[in-house]
């Protein structure tokens, strides 16, 4: 007799949270409403962005972190322990404090010791949260993310950026199109590659911050040692590391870190590792490698259209493992401590 697994419940609420996450990122965008222009003449005012963010937020405010400075705006991104501890001055610059509740002890720490600026500014997806209480706040729409392992919360959050860029000056045209109609690639050869590895380190250059995303879902779902380097510091010895039982995912964008991210493909083939490519270039695909090929697209659009097929990789490669995938054993939804 066949039997069909029963797919865990941690994994059927994060199905539930990526199926709705398209509109929700849409009606988040069209919804952005006078705050996003707050922020934009903020920013256009200062010139300067700190970014601050935990977990999930923080591999957002790194995969933006790259484009505000294309934009023209002096950007960083900090983890805000790391803000905490060793504080960059706020004086002059723009700070977005992203939290998909709101509600993380660093949060509440910061505008506790801090009090925010004139130029602070939320990003969330709870209107009721401490944060959206505590600055002028972009709010989500959809509520909460429930699931563990973040997606929907990312989905919004780029699209919320995406309304601050439009209200720069830039064209947000290709991004919505993709959030209209998103693209379904068959996920099972890459699947098959990292079947038999017992990590993955994920990579990229001017996407760096969508691998950092990956890798942390990896990670939460897994549990299993999974982790990013940028491409760079990858190359400058922790290639040791490679060999088989190692898989490499790579984010190759259209833009002009290509190039860099392909010598990496190769270089890791070379070691053994299964090597997986997330490619939203006009190059070749990289010989021996598992190519995901998207269309050529650059900034948010590259990160839109390549996020819903790492999350379906992320998922799939964490329920051939974990027998209850998506239930936190030793984590919290939201962080309460630090």
């Amino acid at each position: 007799m066949n039997t069909e697994k029963t797919r865990a419940p941690g994994l059927v609420a994060i199905d539930r949270e990526m199926a709705r996450q398209h509109a929700d990122a849409l009606a988040s965008y069209e919804a952005s409403g006078d705050i996003v222009c707050k922020a934009a003449a903020s920013l256009k005012q200062t010139g300067k962005l700190l970014l601050l963010g935990m977990g999930g937020s923080h591999a957002v405010n790194r995969a933006v972190e790259p484009l505000y400075r294309a934009a023209g705006i002096e950007a960083i991104a900090l983890p805000l322990s790391e803000q905490l501890g060793q504080p960059l001055p706020l004086k002059g610059r723009t700070i977005f404090v992203t939290s998909q509740s709101g509600e993380s002890a660093e949060v509440l720490r910061w505008f506790d010791e801090t009090g925010g600026t004139g130029d602070t500014f939320g990003l969330t997806l709870e209107g009721s949260s401490f944060l959206a209480r505590s600055a002028p706040s972009l709010v989500g729409v959809g509520g909460t993310e429930h699931a563990f392992a973040a997606t929907r919360s990312l989905t919004i959050t780029f699209a919320l950026h995406l309304a601050i860029f439009a209200a720069l000056g830039e064209d947000p045209a290709a991004a919505l199109a993709i959030l209209r109609d998103p693209q379904t690639l068959d996920i099972a050869p890459a699947l098959a590659a990292l079947e038999g590895v017992a990590t993955v380190v994920t990579s990229g250059r001017r996407l760096q911050g969508v691998a950092e995303a990956l890798a942390l879902g990896l990670t939460e779902l897994s549990r299993l040692p999974c982790f990013s380097l940028e491409g760079g510091q990858l190359r400058h010895g922790p290639m040791e590391m490679l060999g088989p039982k190692v898989g490499v995912i790579l984010f190759r964008g259209n833009d002009p870190t290509g190039p860099l991210v392909t010598a990496m493909a190769a270089s890791a083939v070379e070691t053994g590792s299964p090597v997986i490519v997330f490619d939203g270039s006009a190059e070749a695909p990289v010989p021996d490698c598992v190519t995901l090929k998207f269309p050529p697209a650059t900034g948010v659009a590259a990160i839109l259209q390549m996020l819903p097929v790492a999350q379906a990789l992320m998922v799939a490669f964490a329920a051939a493992r974990v027998e209850n995938a998506g239930t936190p054993v030793r984590s919290t939804k939201i962080t309460r401590s630090e």
